[in-house]
């Protein structure tokens, strides 16, 4: 077989020049024949929806007005500023041509996925000549002026992006974010079964490393329950300025990649439409006839092994039907044409020129008529259920509210605060088994670091891990049906579980907090789809993406610096507040009570932290309900003095588990040592609460959160993270000047527990010696207690060394015990 690489490299390396040569326009085009599955008329069919959708794509790049070409190309028929990218663009739409063909052949339930970046010119062409731009947008009809507005609204001030984004028919997949298209295709086809997910991944894009783990989501589909995905590599041989490696490895190496990923690679490739159309059909075809038969024998005969299902692999040119040179440089099948091929076009005679040759190379009066409305030989190939218009694209349609147990019935008794400990996520786990059992499927739940090392094995009982792969003698919980999804890639837990929610679904993401930054990325180009489709009237909300994040800084003590890092709620925090919720439940049933609330929750990213070692048990069920829908609240169980209408002397505040705790071992030290201290003990769940309520949908409006931290009283603040995040949320309130913050501030190592909060100043006795330094007046009179708390801190740093373990006054401390190690 000839590869088109081969004539590409050629070609070019005749034509390179010092970029003042001459621009040559493409040949006329004419459709030669070539054998194969499809008769003449329908090649010419997919050819010339190919021809149209190409030419809708370039003229989005190009043009504001003048979309028929009823007049030769004037400067100001050009947009001032050219954004775009052509490069991918002639393989998406050949893709798309001939998954048309087969859905209306077939009768497929199918969507599109376009992996490769900034490739909208192309899904944007097919909806509109699908119709769906006519129904969703009913001033870019589909008639001349429609597709007048629908080139200027393309990359212009106002419009459109220049990928796919929420405002493209029938995507789910933001076309920029390089790396996650094949993840979010499986994601949709899990508990899809009649659904089939035709994936473009572009070369570049198959470089990243969520695409390189993203091949083994094979192993996750289960051939009688789940829909089907065709991958289909768009192998077009070149980034930005510099060749692919998947183009530059020999074929027979790249097969052998792909075989071992477990797929049947079909290569289809070429520069002559004719022949390419001939050999993508019996592509098509060849891969839906084994995907049919698989589903098949899994469904009918009861066969589980994984099938090595099939995909394509796509080599055509880059840029493939633009002008061949520019400027005397090769441009066609070279890097040249990843973006604008003719970047002059507007102020340089002869970039317009071939510009217009360019376009009506198409011949466009072929395609549409006098009112520019498409010919039936196009409409004729639109299927009855079109992908641009397919709900699962849209998945808010589709949400089912899942079937929760009621979180109380799992609740801990809590007869006094702190008198007893539960590992918090494994109780929240004893619920989410049963919500796992009542939707079996509509949710899942996804673990790179594993069930059971969350403590959440209890999901286990129900259901078993998701596995397609070999089952060897002493795996345990391994099913071809499990609704558990354990795989050591962050990434593939994040796209998977993006693909199933954007089409509809639930489910839950838990991971180390540490490691949840490997996935910063791609949860920010989630939140960025989530707030963008907020505006986009036809979308519907679909259901969050919910993390729970635990084994997390403070309790990483065995693991180490490495597994020591809460800024993920940094990095949350700066995303649109119309979207992002960040909750840090104290204890089991708070935790119970706020992901109760984050399931029943549709559009946002809700960050939840929580703690999987045992920790003390604060509030009871009904407590815990009230303190969680207020988001933040004082325990008057734990100040001293603060009697109604009382001013405290000082505010001891706190979010999360373990700066709860020490927040109460300090507060406890203060009302025994310092009785006539009024002490205000404030616990935030909610952290956007934090924010002024101009800020956040949850932000606290300004005299709620005076109420509740004073206007001029110090605030001694123990957070679970970076202690500047609580700074930036609070700089507007009246009492930021005294608002003093303890949290982690970079110091760790493999170490005991109660080291760690000593090595970071969180501990209860620096946190009783802020008190003392910043109340006016106590540091005279608490002199000695404050020389305790320093040398407390001296003793259980010497203990830990000589014994490895925390001094029992403090690893055996419960509330309201006052108790402090003395110097021995």
């Amino acid at each position: 077989m000839t590869r088109t690489s081969d004539i590409d490299r050629d070609t070019a390396a005749d034509n390179v020049g010092d970029g003042d040569g001459e621009t040559i326009a493409p040949k006329p085009y004419a459709l030669t024949d070539a054998p194969g599955p499809l008769t003449r008329d329908e090649l010419v069919a997919v050819d010339t929806w190919w021809r149209a959708s190409n030419y809708l794509a370039v003229g989005q790049i190009y043009l504001m007005r003048n979309a028929l070409l009823r007049e030769p190309l004037r400067p100001e028929d050009i947009k001032p500023r050219l954004l775009g990218h052509f490069g991918t663009v002639p393989g998406l739409n050949l893709v798309w041509a001939h998954a048309n063909r087969v859905i209306r052949e077939r009768d497929l339930n199918a969507v599109y996925v376009a992996g490769p970046g900034h490739g909208g010119p192309g899904p944007n062409a097919c909806a509109w000549l699908e119709g769906a731009y006519a129904e969703l947008y009913p001033d870019i009809a589909r008639d001349g002026d429609g597709m007048r507005r629908l080139f200027h609204q393309f990359s212009f001030p106002g419009g459109v992006p220049s990928h796919c984004a929420p405002e493209t028919p029938g995507s789910f997949h933001e076309g920029g974010e390089l790396g996650y298209s094949l993840l979010h295709a499986y994601g949709a086809a899990l508990d899809h079964p009649d659904l089939t997910v035709f994936c473009v991944i572009g070369d570049g894009e198959a470089e990243t490393g969520p695409l390189a783990a993203s091949w083994h989501a094979n192993k996750f589909l289960n051939a009688g329950r789940d829909g089907a995905v065709v991958p289909i590599l768009a192998l077009n041989e070149y980034k930005i300025a510099n060749p692919t490696i998947f183009a530059r490895i020999p074929e027979a190496e790249l097969v052998a990649l792909l075989r071992g990923y477990g797929y049947e690679p079909i290569i289809v490739s070429g520069d002559d439409p004719a022949p390419v159309h001939q050999a993508m059909a019996a592509a098509m075809d060849t891969c839906l006839d084994l995907i049919a038969g698989f589903q098949r024998a899994a469904r009918e005969e009861g066969v589980s092994t994984r099938p090595r299902w099939p995909m394509i692999v796509l080599h055509t040119p880059k840029g493939w039907t633009c002008p061949p040179v520019v400027d005397g440089e090769r441009v066609e099948g070279t890097f040249r044409a990843h973006q604008v091929p003719l970047p002059a076009a507007r102020t340089n005679p002869q970039h317009r020129r071939v510009l217009e040759q360019w376009l009506r190379s198409y011949r466009p009066d072929e395609l549409f008529d006098e009112d520019g409305t498409p010919v039936p030989a196009l409409l004729e190939q639109i299927p009855d259920r079109p992908m641009s218009l397919n709900p699962v694209a849209n998945g808010g349609l589709l949400v089912r509210d899942l079937d929760l147990p009621d979180w109380r019935d799992y609740g801990v008794a809590v007869e006094q605060p702190g008198a007893g400990q539960h590992e918090a996520t494994r109780v929240l786990g004893g619920w989410l088994r049963d919500v796992t059992a009542r939707n079996p499927h509509n949710f899942l739940t996804l673990a790179p670091d594993e069930l059971v090392s969350n403590r959440l094995q209890d999901i286990l009982e129900v259901t078993g891990r998701d596995w397609q792969a070999e089952v060897g003698r002493w795996d345990v919980a391994l099913s071809p049906t499990g609704r558990a999804v354990e795989v050591l890639s962050e990434h593939m837990c994040q796209g998977l579980l993006e693909g199933y929610l954007l089409t509809g679904r639930h489910g839950v993401f838990t991971c180390y907090e540490a490691f949840i930054h490997i996935v910063d990325a791609m949860f920010n180009q989630h939140a960025k789809w989530l707030d963008a489709s907020l505006a986009v009237p036809w979308r519907r909300k679909i259901p969050s993406l919910n993390y729970l994040l635990t084994s997390h800084v403070w309790r990483q003590d065995h693991n180490g610096f490495t597994h020591q890092d809460p800024g993920f709620l940094d990095v949350v925090a700066n995303k649109s507040p119309e979207i992002v919720r960040v909750y840090l439940p104290p204890d089991a049933n708070t935790l119970l009570s706020t992901y109760d609330h984050c399931l029943r929750s549709l559009h946002y990213a809700n960050v939840v932290v929580a703690g999987k070692q045992p920790g003390p048990d604060w509030l009871s069920v009904s407590e815990a309900a009230v303190h969680c829908a207020r988001g933040v609240g004082i325990w008057e169980w734990a100040g001293h003095n603060d009697e109604l209408g009382a001013t405290p002397d000082v505010v001891l505040g706190c979010a999360g588990d373990i700066p709860t705790l020490e927040t109460l071992a300090a507060a406890a030290i203060l009302r025994d040592r310092l009785p006539d201290l009024r002490i205000r003990v404030v616990n935030v769940v909610d952290l956007m609460r934090m924010l002024p309520a101009d800020e956040h949908p949850h932000g606290l409006p300004d005299p709620e959160f005076d109420a509740l931290f004073t206007t001029d009283r110090p605030v001694i603040f123990a957070f679970h993270g970076y202690p500047w995040l609580v700074h930036r949320l609070t700089y507007r309130r009246t009492n930021h000047a005294n608002l003093h913050v303890r949290g982690y501030k970079e110091k760790g190592t493999t170490t005991t527990p109660f080291d760690m909060v000593m090595l970071n100043d969180l501990d209860r006795f620096h946190l009783v010696l802020d008190v003392i330094d910043r109340v006016p007046g106590l540091r005279e009179r608490a002199a000695g207690l404050r020389q305790e708390m320093v040398d407390a801190r001296l003793t259980a740093r010497r203990w830990t060394r000589e014994h490895g373990e925390d001094i029992p006054v403090v690893a055996n401390w419960v509330w309201p015990d006052a108790a402090i190690p003395t110097v021995t």
